[in-house]
């Protein structure tokens, strides 16, 4: 009976270090914003239906992201920004792949 007291209260104290732990470790930080160009479209706030709706943001996802364009579920993600879709490993996208999405975002806006 005193070595199930014992183990029970060794997990309590485990249990509430673990929790203590959880409550002050910081949460994974967000990866940095990519700037855009002024005036220019950007990966972090246009929306994939406006890059569609502009020419030169559908040349650059045709050219940068050919598989988007032709992605069946396209309409379930229009309304969102190429950052937001990052999250999701299928998208195929890092902050090196936005940066030249953002790139050749920058250049044809000029």
């Amino acid at each position: 009976m005193r070595r199930l007291t014992a183990g029970l209260a060794g997990l309590a104290l485990a249990l509430s270090a673990l929790a203590a732990h959880a409550q002050t470790a910081a949460p994974p930080a967000a990866p940095a914003a990519i700037p855009a160009a002024p005036g220019a479209m950007s990966v972090e706030n246009t929306t994939i239906s406006d890059l569609l709706a502009d020419p030169g943001g559908k040349a650059v996802l045709e050219k940068d992201m050919p598989k988007l364009v032709s992605y069946p579920g396209l309409d379930q993600i229009k309304g969102m920004t190429l950052r937001g879709i990052s999250v999701y490993p299928e998208a195929e996208l890092d902050d090196a792949k936005l940066t030249a999405i953002q790139k050749d975002l920058d250049a044809a806006k000029k």
